[in-house]
């Protein structure tokens, strides 16, 4: 018994030393390279050297995007996403692992009753009440929740609400800001005298979701003016539903709406509906847009005594698909109404233009100056309309962009300078601009694999997605998801193979189904040189320069990291040296990828806009920006 008792003694004490011995190595290793051998960045570099056979440098910012949780916080979580329980502790589920989640916004109750000047406001991105029932006085917003990146929701409710003979100003609202999803319900409703000015309304934005309910609805008597809407932005929605309805003798002005925006989706729901007296204008609503998705429901619906004008509508935009409803239907009392310019494209689109002037009265005075091409045109009245151009519906026969017919700064405005070039600008002494590589996501880390096999990743399961990261109806987030889901699942071009991953380890096992295991994954090094001209120093063809294949990868829009891989074939992949053009020193070391085989790509591709030509007719080189990054066969 003794014998016994002291041999199992004897095999926990030799247990206990290897035991030990082996977190002594694993401790000197950690202190010598930095792993602590139980996080998921230390599972993750194991990983990497059982999968990968070479020893080449592995790129830093992707393994600094591996999960911040520690194993007890992984299996915590893990268990709590194995019974669809997650969301009861969300919060700091998503401060520890570093997750893209919107909070809930909670009304503030905030009122003031004096006159304010406001020069800035981002506290909770919460704003109740701003001068209501206000006789007289003066105030003044300079700027709300402008660039806006760690908190991006925001909720303003009222402004200048029933005030009589009130003055304000507006300056700013959520300019600049990245990824946002932003509500503006009223401004100036039921508002008597006085005068209003908005200036500019989320203008920078990227992939911005906007939300403005009313503006100056009831008004009696009043002047007010809407500058800038969502101005110079990246994707994304905007909605604005009511300006100047039910208005009596206002005096209406909305200066652009969306103007140079890039594939965004716009809905202008009413704009002087129903008023009486009224005198409007509307300036530029989706000029020089880049393949816009526009809808803009009425105008001046049922006004009487009205004098009303529109200017510009989709004027020298780039295809896009775009509809206009009603124009002054049901008019009486003799409206003035006048429309400058339809639809002008730089490219074809799709238009459609319903119900102009229609059921208006007979001494209704409306003119039609310039209607473009590839446009319908339905429903309008015959009598009291004069037509100065039009031109009917045209079927296109080239599938190619002449860029020589755009001028500089409409390409510019849609594409970035140097963003697509040749093959031949990759030659030592060649000075080109350098787009803005900059990466502008919201900065996420990716999930461990325990979490990540246990969150359901499919449009059908999107409700359940919603109720883990408490994502509402209509919201930002909701359409980011479902987006990316759509990209996720759509079927592969001809000969692409494809996948989206939460994971390093996702990305290592797709990369090497793809390219075998001798890899690499190459990046450009930094954002040094960006929106300026570099100059190419020394290239190096990857593969000695011969056609390969690669597998690039790119982010997506999710609660945590994710990333749109696909292989590419039939590339040739480049690493150069990038110098500053008048020091001739070292800046940056780019990896740029020219596709070789465009006849895939749509004719509306902001390449060929850029360089001109179309699909299948020339290759496209690009530089892979910061945080993306492609892998090829090592050499």
């Amino acid at each position: 018994m003794i014998n016994k008792n002291h041999n199992t003694y004897t095999l926990l004490i030799l247990f206990l030393f290897i035991l030990f011995s082996t977190l002594t190595v694993s401790f000197a290793r950690h202190v010598a390279g930095d792993k602590n051998p139980f996080t998921p960045k230390a599972s993750l570099i194991r990983y990497w050297d059982t999968h990968i056979s070479n020893n080449l440098p592995k790129p830093s910012f992707l393994i600094s995007k591996a999960s911040p949780l520690t194993a007890i916080d992984t299996a915590t979580y893990a268990k709590l996403a194995a019974t669809n329980t997650l969301s009861t502790r969300l919060p700091e589920f998503c401060s520890a692992a570093h997750l893209l989640c919107f909070p809930e916004v909670l009304p503030s109750l905030e009122k003031h009753t004096q006159d304010v000047k406001f020069s800035g406001y981002d506290d909770e991105h919460n704003f109740t009440n701003y001068g209501t029932n206000r006789a007289g006085g003066f105030d003044s917003f300079k700027n709300y929740s402008n660039g806006l990146y760690a908190n991006p929701v925001s909720d303003f409710r009222q402004y200048s609400r029933n005030s009589a003979g009130h003055k304000e100003k507006f300056t700013s609202y959520g300019n600049d800001a990245n990824v946002v999803d932003q509500s503006f319900h009223t401004y100036g409703t039921g508002t008597a005298g006085g005068s209003g000015e908005f200036k500019e309304y989320a203008a920078r934005s990227n992939v911005p979701d906007l939300r403005f309910s009313t503006y100056s609805v009831g008004g009696v008597g009043r002047e007010q003016s809407f500058s800038r809407y969502s101005e110079d932005g990246n994707s994304g929605e905007q909605s604005f539903t009511s300006y100047g309805k039910n208005g009596l003798s206002a005096e209406n002005k909305f200066k652009s709406y969306g103007t140079n925006s890039n594939v965004a989706a716009s809905d202008f729901s009413n704009y002087g509906e129903k008023g009486t007296s009224p005198n409007d204008t509307f300036t530029n609503y989706g000029v020089n847009m880049n393949n816009p998705t526009e809808k803009f429901k009425n105008y001046g619906d049922g006004s009487t005594f009205a004098a009303e004008s529109f200017a510009n509508y989709r004027d020298k935009s780039n295809v896009g698909d775009d509809s206009f409803q009603s124009y002054a239907k049901n008019s009486r009392g003799g409206a003035q109404v006048d429309f400058n310019n339809y639809g002008k494209s730089i490219n074809d689109g799709s238009d459609t233009f319903k119900e102009y002037a229609k059921g208006a009265d007979l001494d209704h005075k409306v003119g039609f100056k310039g209607y473009g091409i590839n446009n319908t045109f339905k429903d309008y009245s015959k009598d009291g309309v004069s037509f100065s151009s039009y031109k009917k519906s045209t079927t296109s026969t080239t599938h190619s962009i002449n860029a020589n017919t755009l001028s500089d700064s409409l390409v510019k405005k849609w594409v970035q300078p140097g963003k697509f070039f040749r093959e031949k600008m990759l030659k030592q002494g060649i000075v080109m601009p350098m787009p803005d590589i900059r990466d502008k996501s919201p900065k996420r880390s990716f999930l461990p694999r325990p979490i990540l096999s246990k969150i359901p990743f499919t449009s059908s399961k999107i409700s359940e997605l919603k109720e883990i990261f408490k994502v509402s109806d209509n919201s930002s987030m909701e359409k980011m998801m479902i987006d990316s889901l759509g990209d996720c699942e759509r079927a592969p071009s001809m000969g692409e193979t494809k996948k989206c991953v939460g994971s390093v380890e996702d990305m290592i096992d797709f990369a090497t189904s793809v390219l075998g295991h001798n890899v690499a994954a190459r990046t450009t090094e930094n954002v040094n040189g960006s929106k300026t001209n570099v100059m190419v120093g020394k290239v190096k063809g990857i593969n000695g320069g011969k056609v390969t294949e690669s597998v690039s990868c790119h982010q997506s829009l999710f609660p945590y990291l994710l990333y749109y891989c696909h292989s590419v074939p039939k590339v040739r992949v480049y690493e150069a040296e990038l110098l500053d053009p008048k020091l001739k020193t070292k800046i940056n070391h780019g990896v740029a990828i020219c596709h070789l085989d465009t006849k895939a790509w749509s004719p509306s591709h902001g390449a060929f806009l850029a360089l001109g030509s179309g699909p299948g007719r020339i290759e496209v080189c690009h530089w892979i920006f910061e945080n993306d990054l492609t892998w090829t066969i090592a050499n």
